[in-house]
Order: C-alpha cells, then structure tokens, then sequence
C-alpha cells in the first residue's frame, strides 16, 4: 500500500497519534547506514514520541565487516606486488596490525576508487602488479563487484582479484530475531537493497516471525512516514510488508542486477561483527570464477581477529546499545581518532551519533 506524500510534520503527528493509541514502549530497527545517518541528520530521533524508539541494525557494510577480513586486507596491502584498491570508507578501519591508511603511510600502494570498474582500469594500466578490489557491501554493490570481474574476464586479465565480503541483509535479519539479540516490533526495511532483491524478499520476516515491515526512502518526510505506518500497524495489531519507496522499489526488484549476482557468485557463510559466522549470508565467487579470488592466489586463511579493546561498535549494530552507553564514545574514539569502524564509516551509528545527537541525556535507549 502507498501513502500519498505528506510534510514531515503531519507524518510526525500521526506517528505521534498511533503511539498513543499503542500504549506501550516500541522498538523499530532500520537496516541501512543511510536511513541511520538521515535520521540523525534531519533530527527525526528528537521528535519521536517517548514510547517509540529507532534502532540502528547491521545495515553499515563497513561496520559489519569482520575484523578478519579487515586484517586480510591489510596483510595484502604490505606485498610489494599489490595494489590494494577500496572504497574510502575502508581506509581508516583499524585491524589487529593498524590500517590501510597507516600501511599507504608506510609504502603501501592503497588506492581509493570509486567503483569496481576503476579496479579493473588500474589492472590494465599496470599489469605487472596484481590489483586486489576490497568488495565489501550488501546486495547493493555486489551487482557492481560482479560486473568488474565479467569485464575483467572479457580483456583477459590475470592482475585483477577481488577480495570478497559481500553480505546479504536478510540472513542477518534472521540472525537478530532468532536469537533474541535485538527485541523490535518491526523493521524500517533498507530502501536500496529493496531496489536489487524486492520488496517482496521482507515477506519472510512478516509472515514467519509476525512482524510489520516497511520500505522506505531516504528524505526525512520518507523516514517518517515509515515510522508512522510500522506504529499504525501495530496500533491495528497488524503484521504486514508495505512499499512506501515504490518510485524506486518494485515487488520482484531488479531482475537484471539479481542474475548478474547470481551469475558470477554464490551463497557461503561468511562471518559478520557481532553476528559471528552465518550460513549463506553472504556471497563468495562461483568456481568459473575462482581465478580472480584473492583468497585464492594468496592461499590466506580465515583469521578470527578480536575487536578493538573497548569498542562496542558489535553491540550497536544490533540495537543492544547505543554509542553514548560506550566508555570509548567522545573520548578516546571520534571520527578524527576512530576506535571501531562505526566511528570510521560515514554511514556508521557512532559517527551519525557524534555529529548530530551528542547529548547523551536523550531518551534514545535499548531494549
């Protein structure tokens, strides 16, 4: 069902009147680093009603990232025949031995591209190294990482490596729910992912654990008006899937992108912060594609890394706490000086947190 686009302040209002008639304290989780940054950005947490509170869930891709993987990807970034290519958010996400911006400080040939493609322009212009794609990102970018490495194939190249730690959102989902970690009435679902896998694909969550969830965009009246039909449909004792994005998201998704996904990877379990290892949640190159899998060439081996000593970044991105229950927030971790990747990620609660809802006397809480 689409409700007709109404200001912020009226969506505010009926969110309001359906809390009311509720009663009772509600938790709803969001599952996309834009929504998290955009409702901070736009003060939506300030003007929520006392008894509904937002949640931030795993949906920041470098926040999610595990610490071994991150590890794995400052290891290869210190071989001199490596040229170690990521998105900006990566760079300055601490490992066990620093970063990939303290090893380019040291020598290390680490780039910041803006897309899988410019990866793959680096390995045609420097075929003597071997360029490795650090892929992370959920169903969003993966249809990207996926296009590179069937360019890659078509000129021929053996220097292009993808270093895979695509993820899907849905297995995480269930992850929280069945064990308890997080107890939320319903889900602000992820607008783009919607737009790869369907609006349809939530229908699992709804129908299995009898919970609300609706699609959402990203403007502040957007955010809003999924907060007010998540609070009017458990005011109506009703668990149901709305599309309230669908300028953007169809029912089925993108046809195209899925089965270029599907094309060049497959489902494997893969582990996740705080989430620990996860069957088929995340994605890893099919065997036609093995040739450009940096785990592969480099025969490394899976590293269970601990977190950083302190950071709580696990526990808030599964709703358990909030940055300002951290003894590290403000303090010793800001985004100048980050401790954990959810002060490094623009997309990352604890960076949102800090920019804009810095009074840790708010009401925002956990349940």
């Amino acid at each position: 069902m689409r409700v007709e686009p109404e200001n912020c302040r009226q969506w505010i209002d009926r969110l309001r009147f359906a809390a009311r008639r509720v009663g009772r304290k509600l938790s709803f989780m969001e599952v996309c680093g834009t929504h998290t940054v955009n409702a901070f950005r736009s003060g939506l947490h300030s003007l929520m009603p006392e008894n509904v509170t937002l949640l931030s869930g795993p949906g920041c891709p470098v926040c999610v990232t595990s610490q071994g993987d991150i590890d794995q990807l400052i290891e290869l970034s210190t071989r001199n025949d490596v040229i170690l290519c990521t998105y900006g958010d990566m760079i300055r996400v601490t490992g066990e031995t620093g970063s990939l911006e303290l090893s380019r400080s040291e020598g290390a040939d680490v780039r910041v591209v803006y897309s899988a493609m410019d990866a793959v322009k680096i390995a045609i212009q420097m075929p003597h190294k071997q360029v490795v794609f650090a892929a992370v990102g959920f169903e969003t970018t993966a249809p990207a990482t996926a296009a590179a490495v069937l360019e890659a194939e078509r000129c021929g190249l053996i220097n292009f490596l993808v270093l895979d730690s695509h993820k899907l959102v849905l297995p995480a989902m269930r992850a929280l729910l069945d064990s308890g970690m997080s107890n939320v009435d319903g889900f602000l679902c992820p607008g783009h992912v919607a737009v790869i896998i369907g609006a349809e694909a939530f229908r699992y969550i709804v129908e299995k654990y009898e919970l609300p969830c609706v699609v959402a965009g990203f403007e502040d009246w957007q955010i809003a008006a999924g907060l007010a039909r998540l609070t009017e449909l458990v005011a109506d004792d009703r668990a149901e899937l709305e599309n309230q994005y669908p300028e953007a998201v169809t029912a089925a998704g993108n046809r195209v992108a899925a089965m270029l996904i599907e094309h060049v990877f497959e489902t494997a379990t893969v582990t996740w912060r705080a989430l620990g290892a996860l069957p088929a949640s995340g994605l890893k190159l099919r065997q036609t594609y093995a040739r450009f899998d940096a785990r592969i060439r480099f025969e490394l081996t899976p590293q269970e890394s601990p977190e950083p000593k302190g950071c709580r970044c696990g526990e808030v991105i599964t709703g358990r706490c909030t940055p300002a229950e951290c003894a590290l927030f403000g303090k010793t971790c800001t985004p100048i000086y980050p401790v954990g990747p959810c002060m490094v990620s623009s997309e990352g609660t604890c960076q949102a947190w800090f920019k804009y809802h810095r009074d840790t006397r708010s009401k925002a809480r956990t349940r």
